[in-house]
């Protein structure tokens, strides 16, 4: 199942190259490999999206609902058998990506779906950024580092406040190095059923990633931030300097809008990306879409992730390439 999963990450990244070419020599790419897939329901298997520079052994987690059982899912379909780890004899494996690989947490919003796996990991991995809007932070601050739910292991909070990890607010359209990778990103508020989400911008030189954490469509938000969104990274478009997009897809067409709380079907995903491609102004033929946060469903039938992809594919007419997350797929953009 992963072999195939491989491939169509092969067929991808040569797509990519065809559709997309490469720009200066300092572009360098990116690897994403998921540690977790699903918007909820399987523990163990929520949102968690691994980001490094193409040839890097360093990187950060965009959101971090799965960390541990990710990282054994992924290293078990070989994604990490290039990376060069410390020669430790003290330390596992997963001890060693945990502490090594994943330089830092950046947290779309507070939904335990998004965090449970850093909260459960925390522990044992002292010293690490996390990034978020400072709403996100609030949150983890008040609500979840708060020495009820979670002992207070940040720098800030409630006392004693032990500083294993360091809250760094993100400024909106505003540019931050993310330290000990050569990465940097650029947050932008997203609305969430009445949370706020946040979608992170990812650049290595001139290449960029766009990563979005739980959003519903602008008309159901009854806001614009999506349409800020695509005006934002339009430019990146026109330049074939972004290289990919990760986004939510939760719930299949039969969902009515008035359950949707702050998420995306096939056909508002649809919808949204006719935006992006027409505030753009080029064609978008073979652009990749991570298609991220499905929701997996107790009924009989096909699964969730092939109905969702069916519903993606019969109403494609913009020729977008959509990749359903897997836990375990490991992809080049």
């Amino acid at each position: 199942m992963r072999a195939n999963f491989r491939e169509v990450a092969l067929i991808g990244g040569l797509l990519t190259v065809l559709f997309f070419p490469a720009g200066p020599a300092e572009a360098k790419g990116f690897e994403v490999t998921v540690l977790g897939a699903h918007g909820g329901l399987e523990d163990g298997n929520l949102s968690a999206y691994l980001v490094r520079e193409q040839g890097a052994d360093v990187g950060v987690l965009l959101d971090a609902g799965t960390v541990m059982n990710g990282l054994e899912q992924a290293d078990a379909a070989h994604d990490f058998d290039q990376l060069a780890l410390p020669n430790d004899p003290k330390s596992s494996r997963i001890g060693l990506l945990i502490h090594h690989v994943i330089r830092g947490y950046l947290l779309s919003h507070a939904h335990l779906d998004h965090v449970a796996g850093l909260l459960a990991v925390s522990p044992d991995d002292p010293g690490k950024p996390i990034y978020a809007l400072p709403s996100v932070l609030s949150v983890m601050q008040d609500d979840l580092f708060n020495q009820r739910v979670w002992p207070n292991l940040a720098d800030r909070g409630v006392k004693p406040a032990l500083g294993l990890f360091h809250y760094h607010d993100l400024i909106p359209d505003r540019t931050t190095p993310l330290m000990g990778t050569g990465l940097s990103v650029t947050a932008f508020p997203l609305s969430h059923g009445g949370v706020e989400s946040t979608a992170f911008l990812l650049r290595s030189g001139y290449d960029a990633l766009l990563y979005l954490g739980d959003t519903g469509p602008d008309p159901l938000e009854k806001g614009d931030r999506l349409a800020a969104l695509w005006k934002a990274v339009a430019p990146l478009i026109r330049a074939h300097e972004l290289r990919g997009l990760v986004i939510e897809c939760s719930y299949d067409n039969s969902r009515r809008d008035s359950q949707l709380y702050g998420h995306l079907t096939p056909a508002w995903l649809l919808r949204e990306l006719a935006a992006l491609e027409a505030e753009a102004g080029v064609p978008m033929k073979g652009f990749p879409v991570l298609v991220a946060h499905i929701k997996p469903v107790f009924t009989r039938g096909a699964s969730a992730e092939a109905l969702i992809e069916t519903q993606l594919q019969e109403g494609n007419t913009e020729g977008f390439r959509f990749i359903v997350a897997r836990q375990g797929l490991s992809l080049s953009f």
